[in-house]
């Protein structure tokens, strides 16, 4: 795809945008999931506070992939290196989740309720979506592989939202308290696959350059 000096100038500056809102909205998050986490007792929503400051890490990357992007040279490195430090991201939160989900399971440890927990797996929900689509196109412009990576987590965070509420969700209706550390370990799956991705250079993007 072929994309004209102004136009890219225009891509990585709606990327930086989009990247810093995702950074400020992710520490926000983050700050609150793992505040209701720690006093309902909930595995899966300190797991998703985890997450969301592991994306911050993500976006910094990104960030510095964006601000380098007028040098060709130093773009290729950037790529190289923000797909990685992205990789072992997913890959660092996969294994937290995976491992104090199990602990949880095997203590039958019940969380208390959490509205505060519900309250911001829903707004994920809706917000998520919405930045993960505009990333994707500013991926597509300027050929990022590490951009759509970036982009790939803030998809994922919206499926982890969604795991999380229905698991929050279930243990507040009907005190199931077996399905917070499921709803955690249910998110492995998904967070080691891209970062296994992310780290052999691949970001699920068919339109960026190699």
């Amino acid at each position: 795809m072929t994309v004209t000096a102004p136009s890219r100038l225009g891509a990585v500056r709606r990327g930086q945008w989009l990247t810093w809102t995702t950074l400020g909205y992710n520490s926000l998050e983050g700050l609150l999931s793992i505040g209701a986490g720690l006093v309902a007792g909930s595995v899966a929503l300190i797991g998703f506070g985890v997450d969301s400051f592991i994306e911050v890490t993500a976006s910094l990357a990104a960030i510095w992939r964006l601000r380098v992007d007028a040098e060709p040279a130093r773009r290729a490195f950037a790529e190289r290196r923000a797909l990685s430090v992205i990789g072992v991201c997913f890959l660092a939160l996969a294994a937290y989740v995976a491992v104090a989900a199990a602990r949880s399971l095997l203590s039958r440890a019940a969380p208390d309720e959490s509205p505060v927990g519900i309250a911001v797996a829903a707004v994920s929900l809706v917000v998520m979506p919405l930045l993960a689509r505009a990333k994707r196109k500013v991926a597509t412009a300027l050929g990022s592989r590490a951009i759509r990576a970036e982009a790939r987590q803030t998809d994922i965070c919206m499926y982890l939202s969604a795991i999380l509420l229905g698991g929050l969700a279930l243990n507040a209706l009907f005190a199931w308290w077996w399905a917070d550390p499921l709803a955690a370990l249910a998110m492995v799956p998904f967070i080691a696959s891209e970062g296994r991705e992310a780290l052999r250079g691949r970001a699920g993007c068919d339109d960026c350059a190699a």
